[in-house]
């Protein structure tokens, strides 16, 4: 009996903890960038321009972190009729980093979004 009620009370502790607390003035956080391109040079690049930006105005940045690249397979074939078992293979890389800029002030966000990115770079700006 004793150990029931002791599960019982660790489960509501651990329900009434609070995942992450935010700010008293509704500020945010974090800001979450994810930047996806096809060439790395370029996303490199990129990524280094967004860090640089971020600590000219002295915020606290976390990464760039690299993901997974995603491939994309099509195979394709190169004749047709009788030469049907001749195929072709092409790939298609997509390469993700994400970069965290922790406690971003006004300033920091007013910079990130006058930043001029070179094209084939797709950024998703998230706001935790």
């Amino acid at each position: 009996m004793a150990t029931d009620t002791t599960k019982k009370e660790t489960k509501a502790k651990k329900a009434k903890a609070p995942k992450e607390a935010k700010s008293a003035s509704g500020e945010i956080n974090k800001l979450r960038i994810r930047v996806r391109a096809y060439e790395h040079k370029i996303l490199d690049a990129s990524i280094k321009q967004i860090i640089d930006t971020a600590l000219r105005f002295d915020a606290k940045v976390v990464g760039p972190i690299p993901l997974p690249t995603e491939i994309k397979k099509y195979t394709v074939n190169r004749s047709t009729f009788v030469f049907k078992d001749a195929r072709e293979q092409f790939e298609m890389r997509m390469h993700k980093r994400v970069v965290d800029i922790l406690n971003p002030g006004p300033k920091v966000v007013e910079a990130l979004t006058n930043l001029s990115l070179p094209s084939g770079v797709n950024i998703d700006v998230k706001m935790m």
